[in-house]
């Protein structure tokens, strides 16, 4: 199990006498899930620069945030956490619960991905002890899993990508009083999808796709982090990754012919780029799914 220490949220369950960590895995693309338990305690967690989701697995019906005392947790209830915003809480009695972090950048791909919105105008709506039959049945499949064996892991990084879409689909919304400055039109960002989603397969320079939107390499690099909260070649990267997960899953085509199909130089650059981010090969990958 790892220690997580860029994640605020596991960390100060870490520190706490009273919460004990039954399992934990960082499942790639910035997605780590973690199972905990824990009794008669209190926690603070001040701006994380991560989002969390929340499942209550069992108890917690005395667990209360102290902006709303007069609510009370239960078992199979949900909470979201977004980065940024504080939150304070009391456990009274015993509590299991499931945790599902991720990062910015995670939320920045769902925004232009999912919701062809910019993420800088977007924001995860705070929610606090809700029912989502959908989303419990997600956490049940998760937390079944052996997070250490690799199959298992691996089937757990999907279950968690089907949990983060569904999140961004349904709670995800505009900011309020935003005047947003600088970056690309809208009309570019959608060419911009549309001509980098077509060419996977190309070896994509940034003055090609300066190029596409009339502006030199440097401004373009910029006014691109600003519109995709990445800059342009870890969101490159990130598509081609993407759809070599989807390759992987529907297609049985060689490993080769996926990698040349996503752009990768070779099988092995493909199999390096894909296991750093994922953590496993494309082949263990395609294997654990298809169990």
């Amino acid at each position: 199990m790892t220690a997580q220490p860029h994640i605020h949220v596991f960390q100060c369950l870490h520190r706490s006498p009273h919460a004990r960590l039954e399992q934990s895995a960082s499942l790639g693309d910035g997605l780590v899930a973690a199972l905990w338990n824990n009794r008669h305690d209190a926690q603070q967690y001040k701006a994380p620069s991560h989002h969390t989701l929340s499942f209550y697995v069992a108890g917690g019906t005395g667990t209360f945030r102290t902006d709303a005392p007069g609510r009370m947790g239960a078992p199979q209830v949900l909470c979201t956490l977004p980065a940024g915003q504080d939150s304070a809480w009391v456990v009274n009695g015993e509590l299991r619960l499931a945790h599902l972090y991720f990062s910015e950048q995670q939320f920045a791909l769902g925004c232009v991905t999912l919701l062809d919105r910019e993420p800088r105008e977007m924001q995860l709506r705070e929610r606090t002890f809700v029912e989502d039959p959908c989303q419990t049945e997600r956490f049940r499949h998760l937390i079944a899993l052996d997070w250490q064996e690799p199959g298992d892991r691996l089937l757990g990084t999907s279950l968690a990508h089907e949990l983060l879409s569904h999140t961004l689909l349904s709670q995800a919304g505009r900011r309020e009083g935003l005047k947003v400055k600088g970056g690309l039109a809208a009309h570019q960002r959608r060419s911009l999808v549309d001509y980098i989603d077509g060419a996977l397969d190309q070896p994509l320079t940034l003055g090609e796709l300066a190029a596409l939107c009339s502006l030199s390499e440097y401004h373009f690099a910029r006014m691109f982090r600003a519109s995709f909260g990445l800059p342009p070649h870890q969101y490159v990267l990130a598509r081609r990754l993407a759809l070599a997960c989807r390759l992987l899953r529907t297609c049985a085509q060689a490993l080769a012919d996926i990698a040349l199909a996503c752009g990768f130089a070779s099988a092995s650059h493909f199999s390096n780029r894909f296991r750093q981010v994922m953590g496993a090969t494309p082949g263990a990958y395609r294997t654990a799914l298809r169990a």
